[in-house]
Protein backbone atom coordinates (compact mmCIF):
# COMPACT_ATOMS: atom_id res chain seq x y z
CA UNK A 1 0.00 0.00 0.00
CA UNK A 2 1.63 3.25 -1.12
CA UNK A 3 1.02 6.33 1.01
CA UNK A 4 0.10 9.56 -0.78
CA UNK A 5 1.08 12.53 1.33
CA UNK A 6 -1.49 15.28 1.73
CA UNK A 7 -0.97 19.00 2.17
CA UNK A 8 -4.17 20.69 3.31
CA UNK A 9 -4.66 24.32 2.27
CA UNK A 10 -7.67 25.11 4.48
CA UNK A 11 -5.67 27.68 6.46
CA UNK A 12 -4.43 29.64 3.42
CA UNK A 13 -5.30 29.02 -0.22
CA UNK A 14 -8.80 27.72 0.51
CA UNK A 15 -10.06 30.98 1.94
CA UNK A 16 -7.90 33.02 -0.43
CA UNK A 17 -9.61 31.36 -3.37
CA UNK A 18 -13.16 31.36 -2.05
CA UNK A 19 -13.49 34.39 0.20
CA UNK A 20 -10.75 36.84 -0.81
CA UNK A 21 -8.39 35.82 2.04
CA UNK A 22 -10.63 37.34 4.68
CA UNK A 23 -10.77 34.58 7.30
CA UNK A 24 -9.49 35.77 10.66
CA UNK A 25 -7.06 33.83 12.80
CA UNK A 26 -9.66 33.61 15.57
CA UNK A 27 -11.97 31.67 13.25
CA UNK A 28 -9.20 29.23 12.32
CA UNK A 29 -7.69 28.66 15.74
CA UNK A 30 -10.45 26.38 17.17
CA UNK A 31 -9.86 23.84 14.36
CA UNK A 32 -6.09 23.67 14.76
CA UNK A 33 -5.99 20.85 17.32
CA UNK A 34 -8.03 18.60 15.03
CA UNK A 35 -6.00 19.56 11.96
CA UNK A 36 -2.79 18.83 13.88
CA UNK A 37 -4.09 15.38 14.82
CA UNK A 38 -5.09 14.38 11.29
CA UNK A 39 -1.70 13.23 10.05
CA UNK A 40 -1.11 15.69 7.22
CA UNK A 41 2.33 15.91 5.64
CA UNK A 42 1.97 19.69 5.96
CA UNK A 43 -0.56 22.44 6.47
CA UNK A 44 -0.32 25.51 4.27
CA UNK A 45 -1.10 28.45 6.53
CA UNK A 46 0.93 31.48 5.39
CA UNK A 47 2.17 33.33 2.34
CA UNK A 48 0.30 34.10 -0.85
CA UNK A 49 -2.13 36.94 -0.18
CA UNK A 50 -2.51 36.26 3.55
CA UNK A 51 0.25 38.69 4.54
CA UNK A 52 -1.30 41.54 2.55
CA UNK A 53 -4.81 40.72 3.76
CA UNK A 54 -3.72 40.64 7.40
CA UNK A 55 -2.34 44.17 7.38
CA UNK A 56 -4.76 45.66 4.86
CA UNK A 57 -8.11 44.26 5.99
CA UNK A 58 -7.83 42.36 9.31
CA UNK A 59 -5.46 44.52 11.39
CA UNK A 60 -3.54 41.35 12.27
CA UNK A 61 0.22 41.12 12.48
CA UNK A 62 1.03 38.30 10.01
CA UNK A 63 4.18 37.40 11.92
CA UNK A 64 2.18 37.01 15.11
CA UNK A 65 -0.36 34.89 13.22
CA UNK A 66 2.46 32.57 12.15
CA UNK A 67 3.83 32.28 15.70
CA UNK A 68 0.35 31.39 16.97
CA UNK A 69 -0.04 28.71 14.30
CA UNK A 70 3.30 27.24 15.34
CA UNK A 71 2.10 26.89 18.94
CA UNK A 72 -1.25 25.38 17.95
CA UNK A 73 0.16 22.97 15.35
CA UNK A 74 3.24 21.47 17.02
CA UNK A 75 3.05 18.08 15.25
CA UNK A 76 2.62 19.19 11.65
CA UNK A 77 4.93 20.95 9.19
CA UNK A 78 3.85 24.50 8.47
CA UNK A 79 4.05 25.54 4.85
CA UNK A 80 3.98 28.86 3.02
CA UNK A 81 3.72 30.04 -0.58
CA UNK A 82 6.60 32.34 -1.50
CA UNK A 83 6.74 34.21 -4.82
CA UNK A 84 10.49 33.87 -5.21
CA UNK A 85 12.16 37.25 -5.66
CA UNK A 86 8.70 38.85 -5.30
CA UNK A 87 8.36 37.43 -1.76
CA UNK A 88 4.75 38.27 -0.86
CA UNK A 89 4.51 41.54 -2.76
CA UNK A 90 4.08 42.49 -6.39
CA UNK A 91 7.58 43.46 -7.50
CA UNK A 92 11.07 42.08 -7.17
CA UNK A 93 13.01 42.83 -4.00
CA UNK A 94 16.74 43.00 -3.39
CA UNK A 95 18.68 39.87 -2.46
CA UNK A 96 19.30 41.04 1.10
CA UNK A 97 15.57 41.56 1.66
CA UNK A 98 14.88 38.07 0.31
CA UNK A 99 17.52 36.55 2.58
CA UNK A 100 16.18 38.28 5.68
CA UNK A 101 12.57 37.44 4.87
CA UNK A 102 13.25 33.73 4.50
CA UNK A 103 15.40 33.73 7.63
CA UNK A 104 12.67 35.36 9.72
CA UNK A 105 9.89 33.20 8.25
CA UNK A 106 11.88 30.12 9.23
CA UNK A 107 12.55 31.47 12.73
CA UNK A 108 8.87 32.24 13.26
CA UNK A 109 7.66 28.79 12.25
CA UNK A 110 7.73 27.94 8.54
CA UNK A 111 9.08 24.46 7.77
CA UNK A 112 8.27 24.14 4.06
CA UNK A 113 8.75 26.95 1.54
CA UNK A 114 6.86 26.44 -1.71
CA UNK A 115 8.82 28.80 -3.96
CA UNK A 116 7.56 29.81 -7.40
CA UNK A 117 8.03 32.46 -10.05
CA UNK A 118 5.17 33.73 -12.19
CA UNK A 119 7.27 33.34 -15.35
CA UNK A 120 8.95 30.06 -14.35
CA UNK A 121 12.31 31.84 -14.55
CA UNK A 122 14.74 29.83 -12.36
CA UNK A 123 16.84 32.96 -11.84
CA UNK A 124 13.95 34.46 -9.90
CA UNK A 125 13.76 31.61 -7.38
CA UNK A 126 17.42 30.73 -6.86
CA UNK A 127 18.12 33.30 -4.16
CA UNK A 128 15.06 32.31 -2.12
CA UNK A 129 15.88 28.60 -2.47
CA UNK A 130 19.45 29.24 -1.31
CA UNK A 131 18.09 31.12 1.71
CA UNK A 132 15.69 28.29 2.56
CA UNK A 133 18.51 25.76 2.42
CA UNK A 134 20.70 28.00 4.58
CA UNK A 135 17.91 28.11 7.17
CA UNK A 136 17.77 24.31 7.18
CA UNK A 137 14.21 24.15 5.89
CA UNK A 138 12.44 22.29 3.07
CA UNK A 139 12.63 24.03 -0.32
CA UNK A 140 9.89 23.03 -2.74
CA UNK A 141 10.62 24.19 -6.27
CA UNK A 142 7.34 25.07 -7.92
CA UNK A 143 6.26 24.98 -11.55
CA UNK A 144 3.52 27.45 -12.50
CA UNK A 145 1.46 25.19 -14.76
CA UNK A 146 -0.16 26.65 -17.83
CA UNK A 147 -1.17 25.67 -21.35
CA UNK A 148 0.25 27.20 -24.52
CA UNK A 149 1.92 26.12 -27.77
CA UNK A 150 5.31 26.29 -26.06
CA UNK A 151 4.51 24.82 -22.64
CA UNK A 152 5.14 21.15 -23.30
CA UNK A 153 5.49 18.19 -20.95
CA UNK A 154 9.17 18.03 -21.81
CA UNK A 155 9.67 21.74 -21.09
CA UNK A 156 8.07 21.38 -17.65
CA UNK A 157 10.12 18.25 -16.92
CA UNK A 158 13.31 20.11 -17.77
CA UNK A 159 12.26 22.93 -15.44
CA UNK A 160 11.78 20.39 -12.65
CA UNK A 161 15.30 19.11 -13.33
CA UNK A 162 16.62 22.67 -13.17
CA UNK A 163 14.96 23.15 -9.80
CA UNK A 164 16.45 19.93 -8.48
CA UNK A 165 19.87 21.22 -9.56
CA UNK A 166 19.25 24.37 -7.50
CA UNK A 167 18.99 22.19 -4.40
CA UNK A 168 15.22 21.82 -4.04
CA UNK A 169 13.97 19.06 -1.74
CA UNK A 170 10.78 18.45 -3.73
CA UNK A 171 8.91 19.64 -6.81
CA UNK A 172 5.35 20.98 -6.97
CA UNK A 173 3.24 21.29 -10.10
CA UNK A 174 1.12 24.35 -9.28
CA UNK A 175 -2.07 24.43 -11.34
CA UNK A 176 -3.73 27.62 -10.12
CA UNK A 177 -6.48 27.69 -12.78
CA UNK A 178 -7.56 24.01 -12.79
CA UNK A 179 -6.23 23.54 -16.32
CA UNK A 180 -4.43 20.22 -15.90
CA UNK A 181 -6.48 17.49 -17.55
CA UNK A 182 -6.23 13.87 -16.36
CA UNK A 183 -4.01 12.46 -19.11
CA UNK A 184 -1.68 15.45 -19.00
CA UNK A 185 -1.40 15.05 -15.23
CA UNK A 186 -0.36 11.44 -15.74
CA UNK A 187 2.11 12.26 -18.49
CA UNK A 188 3.63 15.21 -16.66
CA UNK A 189 4.13 13.39 -13.36
CA UNK A 190 5.64 10.44 -15.25
CA UNK A 191 8.02 12.73 -17.13
CA UNK A 192 9.13 14.61 -14.04
CA UNK A 193 9.59 11.44 -11.99
CA UNK A 194 11.84 10.13 -14.78
CA UNK A 195 14.00 13.27 -14.58
CA UNK A 196 14.31 13.89 -10.83
CA UNK A 197 14.97 11.85 -7.71
CA UNK A 198 13.11 14.14 -5.30
CA UNK A 199 9.37 13.86 -4.39
CA UNK A 200 6.74 15.40 -6.67
CA UNK A 201 3.53 17.18 -5.58
CA UNK A 202 0.44 18.22 -7.51
CA UNK A 203 -1.49 21.33 -6.51
CA UNK A 204 -4.67 22.03 -8.45
CA UNK A 205 -8.00 23.78 -8.09
CA UNK A 206 -11.43 22.38 -8.94
CA UNK A 207 -12.83 25.19 -11.09
CA UNK A 208 -13.10 23.24 -14.35
CA UNK A 209 -14.61 20.15 -12.76
CA UNK A 210 -12.04 17.66 -14.10
CA UNK A 211 -9.21 17.82 -11.60
CA UNK A 212 -10.28 15.18 -9.08
CA UNK A 213 -9.70 12.73 -11.93
CA UNK A 214 -6.40 14.51 -12.60
CA UNK A 215 -5.36 13.84 -9.00
CA UNK A 216 -6.14 10.16 -9.41
CA UNK A 217 -4.17 9.93 -12.65
CA UNK A 218 -1.26 11.69 -10.95
CA UNK A 219 -1.40 9.11 -8.17
CA UNK A 220 -1.28 6.32 -10.73
CA UNK A 221 1.72 8.02 -12.36
CA UNK A 222 3.65 8.03 -9.11
CA UNK A 223 2.99 11.41 -7.54
CA UNK A 224 4.21 11.58 -3.93
CA UNK A 225 1.81 14.18 -2.57
CA UNK A 226 -1.24 16.27 -3.42
CA UNK A 227 -2.98 19.39 -2.14
CA UNK A 228 -6.58 19.28 -0.96
CA UNK A 229 -8.83 21.31 1.32
CA UNK A 230 -11.23 20.35 4.09
CA UNK A 231 -14.59 20.16 2.32
CA UNK A 232 -16.22 23.07 4.13
CA UNK A 233 -14.00 25.29 1.99
CA UNK A 234 -13.58 23.38 -1.26
CA UNK A 235 -14.81 23.10 -4.87
CA UNK A 236 -15.70 26.00 -7.15
CA UNK A 237 -12.63 28.20 -7.48
CA UNK A 238 -11.20 26.36 -4.49
CA UNK A 239 -9.67 22.89 -4.30
CA UNK A 240 -10.75 19.27 -4.26
CA UNK A 241 -12.08 18.08 -0.87
CA UNK A 242 -9.69 16.26 1.44
CA UNK A 243 -12.32 13.79 2.57
CA UNK A 244 -13.30 12.96 -1.01
CA UNK A 245 -9.70 12.34 -2.05
CA UNK A 246 -9.18 10.14 1.01
CA UNK A 247 -12.25 8.03 0.22
CA UNK A 248 -11.45 7.85 -3.49
CA UNK A 249 -8.27 5.86 -2.82
CA UNK A 250 -10.07 2.99 -1.10
CA UNK A 251 -9.35 -0.28 -2.86
CA UNK A 252 -6.79 1.25 -5.23
CA UNK A 253 -3.57 0.20 -3.53
CA UNK A 254 -2.98 3.76 -2.35
CA UNK A 255 -3.86 5.48 0.91
CA UNK A 256 -3.49 8.87 2.56
CA UNK A 257 -2.79 7.60 6.07
CA UNK A 258 -5.04 10.37 7.39
CA UNK A 259 -7.27 10.07 10.44
CA UNK A 260 -10.57 11.20 9.00
CA UNK A 261 -12.36 11.76 12.33
CA UNK A 262 -10.54 14.97 13.35
CA UNK A 263 -10.84 16.22 9.77
CA UNK A 264 -14.61 15.85 10.00
CA UNK A 265 -14.60 17.79 13.25
CA UNK A 266 -12.58 20.55 11.56
CA UNK A 267 -15.07 20.48 8.68
CA UNK A 268 -17.96 21.02 11.08
CA UNK A 269 -16.15 23.97 12.67
CA UNK A 270 -15.56 25.73 9.37
CA UNK A 271 -19.17 25.10 8.34
CA UNK A 272 -20.27 27.00 11.43
CA UNK A 273 -18.08 30.05 10.80
CA UNK A 274 -18.67 30.21 7.05
CA UNK A 275 -21.94 32.21 7.21
CA UNK A 276 -20.04 35.10 8.82
CA UNK A 277 -18.19 35.54 5.52
CA UNK A 278 -21.16 35.40 3.18
CA UNK A 279 -20.42 38.88 1.83
CA UNK A 280 -16.97 37.74 0.71
CA UNK A 281 -17.76 34.34 -0.74
CA UNK A 282 -17.24 34.10 -4.47
CA UNK A 283 -20.31 33.58 -6.60
CA UNK A 284 -18.27 31.57 -9.10
CA UNK A 285 -19.53 28.08 -8.29
CA UNK A 286 -19.93 24.82 -10.15
CA UNK A 287 -17.73 23.85 -13.10
CA UNK A 288 -16.45 26.32 -15.67
CA UNK A 289 -14.85 24.69 -18.69
CA UNK A 290 -14.54 28.07 -20.44
CA UNK A 291 -11.26 28.35 -18.53
CA UNK A 292 -9.67 25.91 -20.94
CA UNK A 293 -9.99 28.67 -23.56
CA UNK A 294 -9.37 31.87 -21.57
CA UNK A 295 -7.15 30.26 -18.88
CA UNK A 296 -8.34 32.98 -16.51
CA UNK A 297 -8.48 31.79 -12.89
CA UNK A 298 -11.86 32.18 -11.21
CA UNK A 299 -10.76 34.97 -8.87
CA UNK A 300 -9.34 36.92 -11.78
CA UNK A 301 -12.53 36.41 -13.81
CA UNK A 302 -14.84 37.75 -11.10
CA UNK A 303 -12.65 40.79 -10.68
CA UNK A 304 -12.45 41.52 -14.39
CA UNK A 305 -16.24 41.64 -14.24
CA UNK A 306 -15.99 44.07 -11.33
CA UNK A 307 -13.53 46.30 -13.19
CA UNK A 308 -15.81 46.52 -16.20
CA UNK A 309 -18.80 47.36 -14.02
CA UNK A 310 -16.84 50.26 -12.56
CA UNK A 311 -16.34 51.55 -16.11
CA UNK A 312 -20.01 50.84 -16.95
CA UNK A 313 -18.74 48.43 -19.57
CA UNK A 314 -19.83 45.06 -18.19
CA UNK A 315 -21.30 44.14 -21.58
CA UNK A 316 -17.77 44.08 -22.98
CA UNK A 317 -16.59 41.17 -20.84
CA UNK A 318 -16.62 38.78 -23.79
CA UNK A 319 -14.29 41.15 -25.67
CA UNK A 320 -11.90 41.27 -22.72
CA UNK A 321 -11.90 37.49 -22.37
CA UNK A 322 -11.09 37.22 -26.08
CA UNK A 323 -8.30 39.78 -25.75
CA UNK A 324 -6.52 38.14 -22.79
CA UNK A 325 -5.01 35.32 -24.94
CA UNK A 326 -3.76 37.91 -27.45
CA UNK A 327 -2.00 39.94 -24.77
CA UNK A 328 -0.60 36.80 -23.22
CA UNK A 329 0.80 35.65 -26.58
CA UNK A 330 2.45 39.04 -27.15
CA UNK A 331 4.07 38.81 -23.72
CA UNK A 332 5.58 35.37 -24.39
CA UNK A 333 2.82 33.21 -22.86
CA UNK A 334 3.30 33.96 -19.14
CA UNK A 335 1.29 31.74 -16.77
CA UNK A 336 -1.62 33.70 -15.32
CA UNK A 337 -0.64 33.85 -11.68
CA UNK A 338 0.26 36.78 -9.42
CA UNK A 339 1.56 39.21 -10.57
CA UNK A 340 1.42 38.31 -14.28
CA UNK A 341 -2.33 37.65 -14.13
CA UNK A 342 -3.02 41.20 -12.95
CA UNK A 343 -0.62 42.67 -15.51
CA UNK A 344 -2.07 40.78 -18.48
CA UNK A 345 -5.67 41.22 -17.33
CA UNK A 346 -5.35 44.96 -16.83
CA UNK A 347 -3.73 45.40 -20.23
CA UNK A 348 -6.50 43.40 -21.89
CA UNK A 349 -9.08 45.73 -20.30
CA UNK A 350 -7.09 48.74 -21.53
CA UNK A 351 -6.97 47.37 -25.07
CA UNK A 352 -10.73 46.89 -25.18
CA UNK A 353 -11.84 50.07 -23.48
CA UNK A 354 -9.39 52.38 -25.24
CA UNK A 355 -10.50 51.32 -28.71
CA UNK A 356 -7.23 49.89 -29.91
CA UNK A 357 -4.48 47.50 -28.93
CA UNK A 358 -1.75 49.11 -26.80
CA UNK A 359 -2.95 52.70 -27.28
CA UNK A 360 -2.49 52.71 -23.53
CA UNK A 361 0.13 50.53 -21.93
CA UNK A 362 0.49 50.14 -18.17
CA UNK A 363 3.90 50.58 -16.61
CA UNK A 364 3.75 47.02 -15.33
CA UNK A 365 3.03 45.65 -18.79
CA UNK A 366 5.89 47.69 -20.22
CA UNK A 367 8.21 46.16 -17.63
CA UNK A 368 6.91 42.67 -18.43
CA UNK A 369 7.64 43.18 -22.11
CA UNK A 370 11.11 44.59 -21.43
CA UNK A 371 12.32 41.79 -19.15
CA UNK A 372 12.03 43.51 -15.78
CA UNK A 373 9.97 40.61 -14.39
CA UNK A 374 12.22 37.95 -15.92
CA UNK A 375 12.28 35.77 -19.02
CA UNK A 376 9.31 33.90 -20.42
CA UNK A 377 9.56 30.54 -22.16
CA UNK A 378 8.70 32.23 -25.48
CA UNK A 379 10.08 35.44 -26.94
CA UNK A 380 7.72 38.43 -26.64
CA UNK A 381 6.32 40.15 -29.72
CA UNK A 382 9.19 42.41 -30.92
CA UNK A 383 6.79 45.09 -32.17
CA UNK A 384 5.16 45.34 -28.74
CA UNK A 385 8.60 45.32 -27.09
CA UNK A 386 9.61 48.28 -29.27
CA UNK A 387 6.40 50.09 -28.34
CA UNK A 388 6.99 49.45 -24.64
CA UNK A 389 10.52 50.78 -24.99
CA UNK A 390 9.25 53.89 -26.74
CA UNK A 391 6.54 54.58 -24.17
CA UNK A 392 8.67 53.88 -21.10
CA UNK A 393 12.02 55.21 -22.18
CA UNK A 394 13.58 52.06 -20.75
CA UNK A 395 15.86 49.64 -22.50
CA UNK A 396 15.10 45.91 -22.52
CA UNK A 397 17.18 43.80 -20.14
CA UNK A 398 18.31 40.20 -20.30
CA UNK A 399 19.98 39.95 -16.89
CA UNK A 400 18.27 38.69 -13.75
CA UNK A 401 15.89 41.54 -12.79
CA UNK A 402 17.06 41.60 -9.17
CA UNK A 403 20.56 42.48 -10.37
CA UNK A 404 19.18 45.94 -11.07
CA UNK A 405 17.93 46.38 -7.50
CA UNK A 406 20.20 48.13 -5.01
CA UNK A 407 17.97 48.50 -1.95
CA UNK A 408 19.41 47.25 1.35
CA UNK A 409 17.89 46.07 4.60
CA UNK A 410 19.56 48.98 6.41
CA UNK A 411 17.82 51.46 4.10
CA UNK A 412 14.44 49.84 4.70
CA UNK A 413 15.05 49.85 8.46
CA UNK A 414 15.95 53.53 8.44
CA UNK A 415 12.72 54.36 6.61
CA UNK A 416 10.57 52.12 8.81
CA UNK A 417 12.09 53.60 11.99
CA UNK A 418 10.47 56.94 11.18
CA UNK A 419 6.97 55.49 11.21
CA UNK A 420 4.66 55.78 14.24
CA UNK A 421 3.99 52.34 15.69
CA UNK A 422 7.14 50.70 14.29
CA UNK A 423 8.24 48.17 16.93
CA UNK A 424 11.93 47.99 15.99
CA UNK A 425 11.93 44.32 14.95
CA UNK A 426 13.32 42.87 11.74
CA UNK A 427 9.83 41.52 11.08
CA UNK A 428 8.39 45.04 11.03
CA UNK A 429 11.15 46.16 8.69
CA UNK A 430 10.22 43.34 6.31
CA UNK A 431 6.52 44.19 6.54
CA UNK A 432 7.37 47.73 5.53
CA UNK A 433 9.76 46.62 2.77
CA UNK A 434 7.09 44.45 1.16
CA UNK A 435 4.18 46.84 1.62
CA UNK A 436 5.52 50.40 2.05
CA UNK A 437 2.13 51.98 1.35
CA UNK A 438 0.04 49.75 3.61
CA UNK A 439 2.43 49.11 6.52
CA UNK A 440 2.44 52.69 7.94
CA UNK A 441 -1.31 52.65 8.51
CA UNK A 442 -1.17 49.14 9.96
CA UNK A 443 1.60 50.05 12.41
CA UNK A 444 -0.57 52.84 13.78
CA UNK A 445 -3.75 50.77 14.14
CA UNK A 446 -2.07 47.56 15.32
CA UNK A 447 -2.57 48.34 19.05
CA UNK A 448 -6.33 48.25 18.46
CA UNK A 449 -6.11 44.51 17.78
CA UNK A 450 -7.62 42.32 15.05
CA UNK A 451 -10.78 43.47 13.33
CA UNK A 452 -13.41 41.57 11.40
CA UNK A 453 -13.18 42.63 7.73
CA UNK A 454 -15.50 45.30 6.42
CA UNK A 455 -18.19 43.96 4.11
CA UNK A 456 -18.04 44.86 0.43
CA UNK A 457 -20.01 47.89 -0.65
CA UNK A 458 -21.78 45.82 -3.30
CA UNK A 459 -23.35 42.63 -1.92
CA UNK A 460 -22.32 39.51 -3.75
CA UNK A 461 -18.87 40.67 -4.81
CA UNK A 462 -15.97 38.33 -4.20
CA UNK A 463 -13.91 41.24 -2.88
CA UNK A 464 -14.59 44.85 -1.91
CA UNK A 465 -15.69 46.79 -4.93
CA UNK A 466 -12.71 48.68 -6.32
CA UNK A 467 -12.73 52.43 -6.32
CA UNK A 468 -14.36 54.02 -9.33
CA UNK A 469 -11.98 55.11 -12.04
CA UNK A 470 -10.70 58.57 -11.22
CA UNK A 471 -10.16 60.60 -14.37
CA UNK A 472 -8.27 63.86 -14.30
CA UNK A 473 -6.77 66.16 -16.91
CA UNK A 474 -3.08 66.90 -16.86
CA UNK A 475 -0.78 68.78 -19.18
CA UNK A 476 -0.02 65.51 -20.96
CA UNK A 477 -3.60 64.38 -21.42
CA UNK A 478 -6.17 62.35 -19.52
CA UNK A 479 -4.98 60.20 -16.62
CA UNK A 480 -7.18 57.41 -15.32
CA UNK A 481 -6.74 55.21 -12.28
CA UNK A 482 -7.74 51.62 -13.02
CA UNK A 483 -8.01 49.38 -10.00
CA UNK A 484 -7.56 45.60 -10.25
CA UNK A 485 -8.48 43.56 -7.19
CA UNK A 486 -7.67 39.85 -7.42
CA UNK A 487 -8.09 37.57 -4.40
CA UNK A 488 -8.01 40.56 -2.11
CA UNK A 489 -4.94 42.14 -3.70
CA UNK A 490 -5.54 45.69 -4.91
CA UNK A 491 -3.50 47.13 -7.78
CA UNK A 492 -3.84 50.75 -8.93
CA UNK A 493 -2.57 51.43 -12.44
CA UNK A 494 -2.28 54.98 -13.75
CA UNK A 495 -2.69 55.21 -17.49
CA UNK A 496 -2.48 58.28 -19.71
CA UNK A 497 -4.02 59.05 -23.07
CA UNK A 498 -1.91 61.52 -24.99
Amino acid sequence: MKKINVTDVILRDAHQSLMATRMTFDDMAPACADLDAAGYWSLECWGGATFDSCIRFLNEDPWERLRKFKKLLPNTRLQMLLRGQNLLGYRHYGDEIVDRFVEKAAENGIDVFRVFDALNDPRNVKRAIDAVKKAGKHAQGTISYTVSPVHTVEAFAKLASDYEALGCDSICIKDMAALIKPQVAYDLVKAIKARVKIPVWLHTHSTTGVTMVSLMKAVEAGVDGVDTSVSALALGTGHNPTESFHEMLEGTGYETGLDIKPILRARDHFKKVLPKYSDFLTKTVGANTDLFISQIPGGMLSNLESQLKQQKAEKRLAEVLAEVPNVRKDAGYPPLVTPSSQIVGTQAVMNVLMGGRYKMMTGEFQDLMLGYYGKNIAEPNPEVVALAQQKSGKAPITCRPADKITETFAEMKAEAAKLPGFNGTDEDVLTYACFPKVAPGFFQTRPEGPKFPTAPKKPGAAAPAPAAANAQVSAGGKITDFVMTVNGQRHVVKVETL
